[in-house]
């Protein structure tokens, strides 16, 4: 079974135990946490090393995390090493904030600018991204700053991709240029 199949069982497993115990926000803020955390290439490579043994992954995580994380979550933690698939944690917390989103009607949007937007600015991009047909009850923002867009902004919801920068407009006229069928080229 592939990895990402057997992270996405993982994590439905994680919504449903949080469901039933009524501790989904704890595992929620654990998750997110734990994505944040393995942005460090350090921790990328102690949780893919198959040099270092179960035991010590779970006592650096124990060290890391013990004092912050649920009880639960570092229960899980546990079973996961033990059984060897610690290796899929970064696809695990991935999968499970995207079932989570779900449970909550959130929809997640990447917004790229080439200049940082105000709170202004923000707040009627989202007022018009809740009102479109296109999101859910809710909307997460996830924005990004690209000086190489020269203007505009590129929006990403799911497989969309929607893109209105000034360097996109421009690639556009350019190739209308250098695709003239009525120019003869030698």
């Amino acid at each position: 079974m592939s990895g990402e199949r057997v992270a996405v069982r993982y994590a439905k497993s994680l919504i449903d135990l949080g469901q039933e115990q009524n501790i989904l926000e704890d595992f929620h803020r654990d998750m997110v946490s734990l994505k944040e955390a393995l942005k460090n290439r350090d921790l990328q490579l102690l949780v893919k090393s198959p040099i270092i043994n179960a035991d010590k992954k779970m006592a650096i995580f124990k060290e890391l995390f013990g004092s912050s994380f649920s009880k639960v979550t570092m229960s899980f933690f546990d079973i996961v090493t033990k059984k060897g698939r610690e290796v899929i944690l970064p696809e695990v917390t991935t999968a499970f904030l995207d079932q989570y989103k779900k449970i909550k009607n959130v929809t997640a949007v990447k917004l790229t600018t080439a200049t940082e937007l105000n709170d202004g600015v923000m707040a009627e991009i989202k007022k018009a991204l809740l009102s479109s047909d296109a999101t859910d009850k809710n909307v997460d923002i996830e924005t990004e700053v690209n000086p190489e867009l020269i203007g505009g902004f590129v929006l990403q919801m799911g497989d969309k991709l929607y893109d209105a920068s000034v360097a996109f407009k421009l690639d556009q006229i350019k190739r209308k240029f250098t695709d003239n069928k009525y120019i003869k080229s030698y």
